[in-house]
């Protein structure tokens, strides 16, 4: 299984990933490693593709999976096996994965510099204004003690946006216009970086540490799947967990 692992200084009881799209068991348009069952992919190839990854990666528990709706709650993972509703969840139990599923929207992974507490978060635009970051960072005692690798999202050269995500970052922060360019070739619309608006964010929140942003899912379809390219397509996983005992 081909993987992004994630490479920052972080106790080595810490793992934390990025799946590609690369393995797997789904078929066009979603072959092969896709996690998502809302993407209109067969059930059990789903299924299949994420007992796969629970099996590869050692996972006694259930990973736990989100029904993220673009919104900024965090919730506690648990071994039920059953999704929540939320953008963000945090554990502080071993053997407890944190997983958020993207394509295109960037995935955040958090940990403290202990390694007693890790999250994941699934920040797309709207999640990214709206505070989803910072509500993930109120589950830790001090945000100056949190460490966060961005893993693949869609890269500055290839996020067109209009004025209304400009506003959206830029109106209550003005240092967020540095994350914008205009777009050379479409008169009215920008070109956003969202590793750079999400670093801002971590910044502003007290996180001094923050590493990761190096892909573009967009430009890359070989490891990559990505909705603004192909539209319907399946979903990368992000996860992060503490060794279970």
């Amino acid at each position: 299984m081909k993987l992004i692992r994630a490479s920052w200084p972080v106790k080595p009881t810490i793992h934390a990933l990025t799946t590609t799209r690369m393995d797997g068991v789904s078929q066009p348009p979603y072959d092969g490693l896709n996690f998502a069952y809302h993407v209109g992919d067969d059930p059990l190839l789903v299924e299949q593709n994420r007992q796969i990854l629970q099996q590869a990666m050692g996972l006694k528990k259930p990973v736990q999976w989100l029904e993220q709706v673009h919104g900024t709650a965090v919730v506690k993972a648990s071994d039920d096996d059953c999704p929540l509703a939320a953008d963000a969840c945090w554990s502080d139990e071993p053997g407890m994965a944190c997983a958020v599923m993207t394509a295109d929207c960037l995935p955040v992974l958090f940990t403290d510099r202990a390694g007693t507490r890790v999250a994941a978060a699934h920040a797309g635009w709207r999640g990214l204004a709206n505070g989803v970051l910072e509500n993930t960072l109120a589950v830790f005692a001090n945000p100056a003690d949190v460490m966060v690798w961005l893993g693949p999202a869609i890269g500055p050269l290839a996020f067109e946006v209009g004025d209304d995500v400009f506003l959206a970052f830029c109106e209550d922060n003005p240092l967020a216009s540095a994350a914008f360019i205009q777009a050379p070739t479409n008169p009215g619309k920008w070109l956003a970086d969202i590793y750079r608006l999400a670093r801002i964010r971590l910044a502003a929140a007290g996180v001094t540490e923050v590493y990761g942003g190096d892909f573009c899912t967009f430009t890359d379809s070989e490891y990559f799947y990505s909705y603004r390219r192909d539209n319907q397509t399946g979903r990368m996983a992000s996860l992060i967990w503490i060794d279970g005992e």
